[in-house]
């Protein structure tokens, strides 16, 4: 999983250095294509159950799965990019809300109670405690701080393909009984955070998902490995070999 997960980190890294205001959805997907090439790996995207694009791009109050077009972003948009790439066998998906140019307080606020509600879930992951404990620590964070929560999608398993089991909510279902975490377990954590309302609607182009109320809303994802111990984010925007064999 790591040379996948170390792919998927870079691109996403080099993807969100390319977006600044005046710049197309349709550019940046093409842009993180070729990036995706350069790295030897394809799309974990493009054509799963017929997904147009390389990347999902949702922009303000889109949550998740946005396609891309010739939408030209302005200063102070915010856009979710998430990045799957399929490399060696393996999957890595890694997602980040970039802003464009610079945005509002409000906007940054809840960029940073989404991506800190993220670490929080992730340092639940660690052998003994159940998927709950991760929901449950992201759901209390997002809260208290006066967010809501997503319920529809949720975060996964993932290893030799984009959706395994076990699912990884983002709030408590009331399933006490929920999977145990176990070392070698690799999961997706990833948070979508609303701004206003949890609840959504999906548009008539069967993909995108959008903010019932038009609030905005954020996403932060890491694939992370439980370990014996501390829990190892496997996609951190670092540069070790993406090549050599684990």
């Amino acid at each position: 999983m790591r040379p996948a997960c170390a792919v998927a980190a870079l691109v996403l890294d080099e993807t969100a250095g390319f977006i600044q205001p005046g710049v197309t959805t349709r550019q940046i997907d093409s842009f993180a294509a070729e990036r995706i090439k350069a790295h030897g790996a394809k799309s974990a995207f493009l054509g799963y159950r017929k997904f147009p694009c390389h990347t999902c791009l949702s922009v303000n109050e889109e949550v998740v799965h946005g396609i891309a077009s010739d939408r030209e972003l302005k200063f102070g948009d915010i856009v979710s990019v998430d990045v799957g790439v399929a490399f060696k066998g393996f999957i890595g998906d890694t997602a980040r809300t970039v802003v464009v140019g610079g945005c509002s307080v409000a906007a940054q606020r809840l960029l940073d109670v989404t991506e800190q509600s993220l670490y929080l879930g992730i340092a639940q992951a660690r052998p003994g405690n159940r998927v709950l404990d991760i929901s449950c620590a992201v759901q209390k964070y997002v809260e208290t701080n006066g967010y809501s929560v997503v319920r529809e999608f949720v975060g996964h398993g993932v290893g030799r393909s984009m959706h395994e089991e076990p699912q990884v909510p983002n709030f408590d279902e009331g399933n006490k009984n929920s999977p145990k975490l176990r070392p070698g377990m690799t999961i997706a954590i990833e948070p979508m955070v609303n701004a206003g309302a949890m609840d959504i609607k999906i548009l008539k182009d069967g993909w995108t998902v959008v903010t019932r109320d038009g609030s905005l809303s954020a996403h932060f994802e890491h694939t992370v490995l439980v370990t014996d111990g501390d829990p190892e984010i496997l996609t951190w925007a670092k540069k070790p070999s993406a090549s050599r064999d684990v």
